[in-house]
């Protein structure tokens, strides 16, 4: 019954545009109220306080800075253009662009959103001036934008780390190996139909090797930033807090490089970090609180209960599991699906024998996917927003294959686990 009722409670605020912070903070309070018989809303400040002072979070508003910096400066525009210049002469041409320099600025934003936003500024009028179809070539970079949390630094890898106590550093070096493969996956897709349906892309477009050599200078700044982060983390130089500040730093020289500190500059990298952070804070803070409500009504043992009375395998249990977060994907936006459901979900896995590193990997693909499916796809409505022409259902239809190329990449995980432990020390 709790369950229940949490979930329609849940489903009719979000359908009503609830805001995601308070609609966590309302069905905390409902369960609170109707199935407790102690006032646990009292702990409230308590939950505040040990929430947003975790150490570990403050990396959070730090990676939201570094990808600020870096997308006002203006960096993926020649990151862009450079990959053009050695993809273009497969068949999709520019697709191909689309996800490289999606992954590229991945390495360095940790936001799915921002990735597919900065893409879309750049890519889109050059699918019109070339002929390409929109469809496609908008769900390519809808899909590509995903990968903003899968490779790190990854925002959403720092929240599944603070919600199970797991290594942060490990969950980015476990994302790796996964974000690569699944580009490729995406890559050879799309050279796939386009050479068997070439009205889906454009004429191939050939540039001089001395063009292309000149070009290499643009992938400087991203493997820069790339190497700050991550590899002061994997050579256990610096936390992950430490490295996001570590990568602020490096992407300040890079803005100043390229003439763009100002103080113009610096109100909106301020006022878009700001934004951001305070958005994801709230809604962990009453994620914290509506999760304390869920420990202590015992929903968490209910469910155990429950999927133990299933009788399956601990691979048909995953099968379950995988199947409600691909429909929850559908209605729930995908930071509040991941604070909502990890602290139920995860200690269910883990008792299972899965690996929590593995399973954090999984769950991005997941929420992944959500980015992408609609009505709630996220990603689908930044792509159309910039975009400002046609329906969304472009955007959607457009999205659609990739969404089947992520579950082979699921299934790729779950075949060949040992993919995220690969590069982990």
């Amino acid at each position: 019954m709790p369950l229940i009722i949490a979930f329609i409670v849940l489903l009719v605020l979000l359908i009503l545009s609830v805001h995601v912070a308070a609609t966590l903070g309302v069905l905390a309070l409902v369960l609170d109220k109707f199935f407790t018989p102690f006032p646990l809303y009292q702990a409230i400040g308590e939950i505040t306080w040990s929430a947003s002072t975790d150490f570990v979070l403050l990396a959070i508003p730090l990676f939201v800075l570094l990808g600020e910096i870096l997308l006002k400066a203006g960096i993926a525009d020649k990151v862009y253009d450079a990959l053009d210049s050695w993809l273009s002469w497969l068949p999709g041409g520019m697709l191909h662009a689309n996800i490289g320099t999606s992954a590229m600025f991945s390495a360095t934003s940790g936001s799915s959103v921002a990735t597919a936003a900065t893409i879309s500024t750049v890519a889109l009028p050059q699918s019109r001036k070339f002929g390409y179809n929109e469809s496609f070539f908008a769900g390519s970079i809808a899909a590509g934008g995903t990968l903003g949390i899968l490779i790190p630094p990854s925002i959403n890898l720092i929240v599944y780390g603070v919600l199970t106590n797991t290594s942060i550093p490990q969950l980015f070096m476990a994302g790796i190996v996964p974000g690569i493969t699944l580009m490729i996956i995406f890559m050879f897709f799309i050279l796939i139909a386009c050479a068997i349906w070439p009205q889906l892309g454009s004429k191939s477009r050939q540039y001089t090797w001395k063009y292309r050599i000149a070009s290499l200078r643009h992938f400087i700044p991203v493997l820069f930033i790339f190497f700050v982060v991550i590899g002061t983390i994997y050579a256990g130089f610096a936390t992950p807090t430490e490295s996001a500040a570590l990568g602020v730093l490096a992407a300040i020289v890079l803005a100043a490089s390229y003439g763009k500190l100002r103080l113009s500059f610096f109100k909106a990298v301020i006022e878009g970090t700001m934004r951001t952070t305070a958005m994801i804070m709230l809604i962990l803070i009453a994620a914290k609180f509506l999760n304390f409500i869920l420990a202590s009504i015992g929903l968490t043992e209910m469910l155990n209960r429950f999927l133990n009375e299933l009788g399956l395998t601990a691979l048909g249990t995953l099968i379950v599991i995988i199947c409600v977060y691909i429909v929850l994907g559908f209605f729930i936006e995908t930071l509040s699906l991941m604070v909502i459901t990890i602290p139920i979900v995860t200690p269910i896995v883990i008792s299972l024998g899965y690996d929590p590193v593995w399973f954090g990997i999984l769950m991005i693909l997941l929420i992944e996917m959500a980015l992408i499916t609609p009505p709630v796809g996220l990603n689908l409505y930044v792509v159309q927003g910039v975009r400002q022409q046609g329906s969304i259902t472009d955007v959607m239809v457009g999205s659609i294959p990739f969404v089947f190329m992520m579950f082979v990449m699921i299934i790729i995980l779950i075949a060949f686990p040992g993919l995220t432990h690969i590069l982990i020390p």
